[in-house]
């Protein structure tokens, strides 16, 4: 099992220079590599040793530099951008603290979603991240609103433990559903008007300005008639 702690001694090796480095992760850091996981990040291994590689569109490159960052001391360089997609991307070095990470969240090169994801989803900040990477916003003025996020990529009973750690850690009431894409159904988590409030509550005091359009511009209180307009 992973805890948590305030620091974390990690090596990382150098590839050019073949020495062993010293480097710390911090808990914060953890926090962020948590929700990165669950989203858009990924870990690839070199034998016994991992890195984690983050990428994102043009429009989300403030994203990818606040990444950076935040993780800073454990990256070779800054930020790059393609010249094909025109796409940021920026990789940490190899250290074998992600290696743990992988075991715990790939199984044959796949991501899943361990048992005890509980325990590792457990801040506010990797929920945001999460939520940055794969959330979307269902939204129709004075009519409905809702949260959803993009795990199609996990299955059914992945979703069944997410849907259940952000009620035990967060209290945010969420479900999975199934949407039919080209004849095959996949999974996401759906948070509706029983978790929408909490759930809006906890990230978006986190979530950068490139993210606001995932945040409605209303909030609804069922005591009013009319929704009362934010922002």
């Amino acid at each position: 099992m992973l805890g948590y702690r305030s620091t974390r001694m990690c090596s990382a090796i150098s590839r050019e220079v073949g020495i062993i480095e010293v480097m710390e992760l911090t808990k914060r850091q953890r926090d962020i590599i948590i929700g990165t996981i669950l989203g858009d990040g990924y870990l690839e291994t070199k034998g016994d040793i991992t890195r984690l590689q983050l990428k994102q569109s043009e429009e989300k490159k403030e994203y990818i530099f606040w990444l950076y960052e935040e993780l800073k001391n454990l990256c070779k360089s800054a930020p790059k951008q393609r010249t094909d997609n025109r796409q940021w991307y920026v990789n940490t070095r190899y250290f074998s603290e992600l290696t743990l990470l992988r075991k715990k969240f790939y199984r044959n090169k796949i991501k899943f979603v361990p048992k005890n994801i509980d325990i590792s989803l457990q801040k506010p900040l990797s929920l945001a991240i999460w939520f940055m990477d794969d959330g979307t916003l269902d939204w129709r003025v004075k009519d409905h609103y809702a949260y959803r996020l993009t795990t199609n990529c996990f299955s059914i009973e992945d979703n069944e433990l997410l849907a259940a750690a952000l009620k035990k850690n967060f209290n945010v009431d969420a479900t999975t559903q199934t949407t039919l894409i080209r004849g095959k159904r996949y999974p996401r988590i759906h948070i509706g008007a029983k978790g929408r409030d909490r759930f809006r509550k906890l990230v978006e005091p986190l979530a950068l300005g490139c993210f606001k359009h995932k945040l409605p511009p209303i909030i609804f209180n069922p005591s009013e008639t009319q929704p009362i307009r934010v922002g």
